[in-house]
């Protein structure tokens, strides 16, 4: 059964909001009350916080414009921003589309810019959303200012967080299953600085193709994964590079954040968060306190005395080797790491940051200024949590002389196959039925099947032989106490007799069901897999497998939504 929303739609032409009628979509519950709220647009005073306005407004996009017009001298200069990212694009295997692009950036041209921590495949198909929807927001905001706008995605290659970004999990028949590749021995760096072996690229290729279905489309895509692993390759390396494929035709342009070339025209915004860190700690947490003040709650921890910014440390850098990441924290004058292990003063991290910027590397907090700094933002694509701590950052941006780009929120999909929809369509499911209440739905549609009603008369069974028995163990006990305890014994194991035959029957009329229960499974499976939505557990290489890649420019041929929304694509 699928569902029909009424939802919006932007008319560039004409700068207004006009309805239409869109099927399948799907108000998605939201776990971050003031991400809601600004994607509703249903809290006036969250525009003090967020104060570029809200992209379904023509006159937000035309405003930003005007404004990064006039602060363009604060940025680093186009060409030195278009330089470092064509060396990084042609590193990793650039279109003629994202080449145009770079061109344009070159230009002075403004960007939609998302991204998102760099994962085995790509990882989650959020990631995916994320990317289909900068390349729709750069769209959108093209149409309305006649100029061409570039989509930009930001690899966060510089997280070091392992355990997120090395597996996935890929549907089949068989239900879910989690694919991973395990860290190789060394310091605890960056994603983007963490290496693999050839065996386990291969590994981790082999792993797949054993869960892969067979198709017309799979050998095509291993080969193509063969392609691009090999010794020393690292996850980074390979989520750029299937990006590029995936997108290379809408002209996406890559930015790895731990990319050399990029950290060299940083530079001098890293110097600056380090010489002003106290005015920026001190305005990240009052810009904490207008979130608290509204009613809402912080998603990043603004701790006193943090930095806000990653350092490698030098002496833990061996021979081609990258050094462990560690978080700087303020200390008599000077920064040190969480533990107090190293003490760098700030003449040195200066200098540093001067000499060596690719030793540096923000954390949620500085990204965005960061981000900003580099290219001329007209928005930012983010996800509910994202959009929630960038409101942690608007006091940040100012004491930067800078404005906060439009806030995206990211448009967010379920796929749901053929299969998957005439199953739901048999026993009369909903998408909310299986995102709200699957398990129970399953339970009731199992006990309307049993029409032998096996759980209760079993149960009156063990009532009424109890009933009988006790008075006969009573009567054993007059005759001699003793017996109570040989009564009580065998009436238990009588009992259990009876629960043994329960769950034998129990488990034939599973059987008698089992291709339904299946059906069941898949469902759950492919729409909601471990509780959580499709797109938060589910990788895209199975899709691929199956539908080459029309499951990709359905999503790409969806108009814009500039209030995010989710909606349910069937293939």
């Amino acid at each position: 059964m699928r569902i029909s929303w009424l939802t919006t739609h932007f008319d560039a032409d004409r700068g207004l909001i006009k309805e239409m009628t869109s099927t399948d979509y799907y108000e998605f519950p939201s776990s971050q009350p003031l991400s809601e709220a600004y994607g509703k647009r249903t809290d006036s005073r969250l525009d003090s916080l967020l104060h570029s306005g809200h992209p379904s407004v023509k006159q937000a996009w035309l405003a930003r414009a005007e404004r990064l017009d006039q602060s363009a001298g604060m940025r680093v200069p186009a060409s030195n921003a278009a330089e470092a990212l064509r060396s990084y694009n042609a590193r990793i295997g650039m279109s003629p589309e994202t080449e145009s692009q770079l061109d344009v950036i070159e230009q002075g041209a403004y960007v939609v810019v998302g991204g998102q921590q760099a994962g085995l495949w790509t990882g989650p198909l959020l990631v995916i959303h994320k990317a289909v929807t900068v390349i729709s927001a750069a769209k959108h905001a093209s149409s309305i200012l006649g100029k061409p706008v570039v989509p930009v995605f930001w690899i966060a290659g510089e997280d070091h967080d392992w355990d997120e970004a090395n597996h996935i999990a890929v549907s089949s028949e068989q239900g879910v299953r989690k694919l991973a590749v395990a860290r190789p021995e060394g310091p605890r760096t960056s994603v983007s600085r963490t290496a693999l072996g050839l065996e386990a690229w291969e590994a981790a290729i082999s792993d797949l193709e054993g869960q892969l279905s067979g198709s017309e489309f799979k050998e095509p895509m291993l080969e193509k994964l063969r392609s691009w692993i090999g010794e020393g390759v690292t996850l980074s390396d390979v989520f750029a590079r299937i990006l590029a494929w995936l997108f290379g035709k809408e002209g996406l342009v890559l930015l790895e954040a731990d990319d050399a070339a990029l950290r060299r025209v940083e530079s001098p915004m890293f110097r600056r968060m380090l010489s002003d860190n106290d005015a920026l700690e001190a305005a990240y947490a009052e810009a904490g306190k207008q979130v608290q003040a509204l009613g809402y709650s912080t998603q990043a921890a603004a701790v006193p005395g943090c930095a806000n910014l990653f350092l490698f440390r030098p002496e833990s850098q061996g021979a081609g080797q990258a050094g462990d990441r560690v978080l700087l924290y303020k200390r008599d004058g000077g920064f040190t790491d969480k533990k107090g292990e190293a003490f760098w003063s700030s003449d040195e991290l200066l200098a540093l940051a001067e000499s060596n910027p690719e030793q540096f590397s923000n954390n949620v907090l500085t990204r965005p200024i960061m981000q900003d700094y580099v290219l001329p933002v007209l928005g930012a694509v983010l996800g509910p949590g994202e959009i929630a701590y960038w409101a942690q950052t608007g006091e940040a941006f100012r004491r930067c002389g800078m404005e906060m780009p439009i806030l995206v929120p990211r448009m967010s999909f379920t796929l749901v196959e053929g299969t998957v929809a005439k199953h739901m369509d048999k026993y009369g499911l909903t998408f909310e039925d299986v995102a709200v209440r699957f398990e129970e739905r399953k339970q009731a549609w199992l006990a309307e099947q049993d029409r032998f009603d096996i759980a209760n008369r079993f149960a009156e069974v063990k009532r009424e032989f109890t009933a009988l028995y006790e008075p006969v163990v009573e009567l054993a006990a007059e005759v001699q106490a003793g017996l109570k305890a040989l009564g009580t014994t065998n009436m238990n194991k009588i009992v259990e007799q009876i629960a043994f035959l329960e769950a034998r029957t129990t488990d034939a009329f599973r059987k008698s069901n089992e291709a339904s229960i299946r059906h069941w499974d898949r469902i759950g499976a492919a729409l909601w897999p471990a509780g959580k939505p499709q797109e938060r557990v589910l990788n895209m290489t199975a899709y691929w497998n199956r539908y080459g890649s029309s499951w990709l420019e359905k999503l790409l041929e969806l108009p814009y939504d500039p209030n995010g929304g989710h909606r349910i694509v069937y293939l």
